[in-house]
């Protein structure tokens, strides 16, 4: 079933071809047989995408790509049928190996070393969306910004979708993200560590994560927090709203692309038209049931739609 909703661009400056393996031990000085080999083209922007299509929305993901891995990784989300717009850069794509360790359910993840941009590149890519803004509806900044781009890269984002009428959506941490938010933007996905680095203290318990959250809201420097709390579920802060729904009880296998798939569910709800409390249980399910899969799959409708039944979020 095809969703209908306001439209829906993704930015992944950073985007990782994903290899994923399983090995029974992983020891030093010893060659690992592995299981079958699996990839996906990954990273926060593209993998919001990847699973808005998963669960019947839409989107454009544009991406900066480059050499034999960035085609490989063009050609993968091609064959998703992820609509996309890519960016060429000089040096290759970066990827990330993933290795789960069968003898003890161990996951190992190793992310290599990504490529620089220039300045015309990530001029490039910022002009790209520039020729794509949806006019009234979502522009997702996600991921590390790679060497090259500047740490206000997402903060022009936020400007320059304001300035044609959609909101701006950032996943990401540390400078980056303090400059969107001295911009402004309609929503942010922090930690729990990261929003107490933004409000500059530790935070401990629900009522800290509400008043730092809403602290954010109240400067003018964000509409929404999206809290991702891992295994204890999620909370969403807006200026008259904060909700609390713990995550249910699934298998963990992996979390790889766990939090870029509750942020897409929690999104296309928003973009739908639902409110808040259907958007969090959405994006709750969608998260812990990419968690119950295996290596970097990520959830399908049927999955989020049998996690999302009888989950109730909370007022706090």
């Amino acid at each position: 079933m095809v969703s209908r909703h306001v439209p829906i661009l993704t930015v992944t400056p950073n985007p990782a071809l994903d290899v994923s393996t399983s090995t029974a031990v992983v020891e030093a000085e010893h060659k690992l047989r592995c299981g079958v080999t699996r990839l996906d083209p990954g990273g926060g922007g593209v993998n919001v995408s990847r699973v808005v299509r998963n669960l019947g929305g839409r989107s454009l993901a544009v991406y900066a790509v480059g050499g034999p891995t960035g085609d490989a990784y063009r050609n993968l989300l091609e064959d998703e049928g992820v609509a996309g717009l890519a960016v060429r850069i000089a040096e290759s794509t970066r990827e990330s190996f993933t290795v789960d360790e069968t003898s003890t359910g161990r996951q190992f993840r190793f992310v290599l070393q990504g490529p620089s941009l220039t300045e015309a590149e990530w001029i490039a890519l910022f002009d790209a969306v520039g020729g794509e803004l949806p006019g009234p509806g979502f522009v997702v900044a996600s991921g590390s910004l790679p060497p090259g781009v500047p740490d206000d890269f997402y903060a022009r984002l936020a400007r320059l979708a304001r300035d044609n009428g959609a909101r701006c959506v950032v996943d990401t941490s540390g400078d980056a993200l303090r400059a969107a938010l001295d911009e402004g933007v309609y929503l942010i996905k922090p930690s729990k560590r990261e929003l107490g680095e933004l409000v500059g203290d530790r935070i401990d318990d629900d009522g800290e994560l509400i008043e730092a959250s809403r602290e954010l809201v109240g400067a003018g420097r964000c509409e929404v927090v999206a809290l991702s709390l891992g295994g204890d579920g999620a909370i969403v802060v807006s200026a008259d709203q904060a909700l609390r729904l713990p995550t249910p009880k699934v298998e963990v296998r992996s979390t790889v692309g766990a939090g870029d798939s509750f942020l897409a569910a929690l999104l296309l709800r928003i973009a739908e038209g639902h409110d808040l409390g259907e958007a969090l249980r959405a994006g709750v399910a969608a998260g812990s049931a990419t968690a119950a899969l295996p290596a970097t799959a990520l959830v399908g409708a049927d999955d989020l739609a049998r996690l999302a039944e009888g989950l109730v979020p909370e007022s706090i």
